[in-house]
């Protein structure tokens, strides 16, 4: 049989789930149904068990972050008030199941699969890659529609606040592969797309180590990660869309608005965080303790 190729893996996908649209039934060994079924159960027993790992160091899930936030993570982690909610936890939840269920659909559509959860270390940074498939790391993920966007547009490198592309490019170094990318799954639609981002798109890694130890090494924040932007034409500033997500935003911005910190305002689409108010916003202020 002819190996496949990476360009033809969500083709391949579709057409091995199209047979049902024809009525006809996906050929599933019951070795293949069993093998599903100890993913399944394996993502369960990760997601139950908190892990007891150190999390105050530099890892290849984290070192693409923005420094600012990656600082205070590993050198003040108990400024994060923030404790991840119940839904929160069951949204993580069913993004590993929809990964297994992915690469399930890819070993059926006649992919190869191999090196799974794979350990890797570039200049003391550790990290775990999904796997590689064709011979290529492959990082697997769900996304929201919003997200999926930027895989299916190819913009990733354009926003990139959780450091995929750093993450991969530490994969492919250790692996000494550079054809690597990601397989997508719009969680909304069931939609899927794989994006191989160009050589360009992916920073250099050891160069992009180096530069977090540094920072990091360092007793004082790097620069703001974002900048504020303007809310409205009166002169108010807000945090961006990825700041309002950072559990460290308030400490972070502790001197805006002349020293009294972010002022949080609860509009209908959710709460805004003002570093500016020129002209006080016609919603209710939220006052934080």
């Amino acid at each position: 049989m002819k190996k496949k190729k990476i360009e033809t893996l969500v083709e391949d996908i579709y057409k091995v789930i199209g047979s049902l649209a024809e009525d006809k039934p996906i050929k599933i060994s019951e070795a293949e149904y069993e093998e599903f079924g100890k993913a399944m159960s394996d993502a369960l027993r990760h997601w139950a068990t908190p892990s007891s790992g150190a999390r105050d160091n530099i890892r290849m899930s984290n070192v693409g972050r923005p420094l600012r936030r990656l600082w205070y993570e590993l050198k003040s982690p108990d400024l994060n008030n923030e404790k991840m909610s119940s839904p929160l936890f069951i949204k993580f939840l069913y993004g590993h199941l929809l990964e297994v269920l992915v690469l399930f659909f890819t070993k059926l559509a006649g992919h190869e699969v191999t090196d799974e959860q794979k350990e890797i270390k570039v200049l003391g940074v550790k990290g775990h890659m999904d796997c590689k498939i064709d011979g290529q790391v492959i990082d697997v993920k769900s996304a929201s529609g919003y997200s999926f966007k930027k895989f299916k547009e190819g913009t990733l490198g354009e926003n990139d606040s959780f450091g995929y592309l750093s993450q991969l490019a530490g994969y492919e170094y250790a692996e000494k592969t550079s054809k690597g990318g990601f397989l997508v799954m719009n969680k909304e639609t069931g939609e899927l797309t794989t994006f191989i981002p160009d050589d360009l798109d992916k920073p250099n890694i050891t160069t992009k180590i180096k530069k977090v130890k540094k920072a990091i090494a360092s007793d004082t924040p790097p620069e703001l990660c974002y900048e504020p932007i303007p809310e409205g034409s009166y002169g108010n500033m807000k945090l961006p869309r990825d700041c309002t997500y950072c559990p460290f935003k308030f400490e972070c911005h502790k001197d805006a608005n002349d020293g009294q910190g972010l002022r949080v305002f609860a509009y209908a689409k959710g709460n805004t965080y003002f570093t500016k108010v020129e002209r006080e916003p016609n919603v209710e202020e939220i006052k934080i303790l």
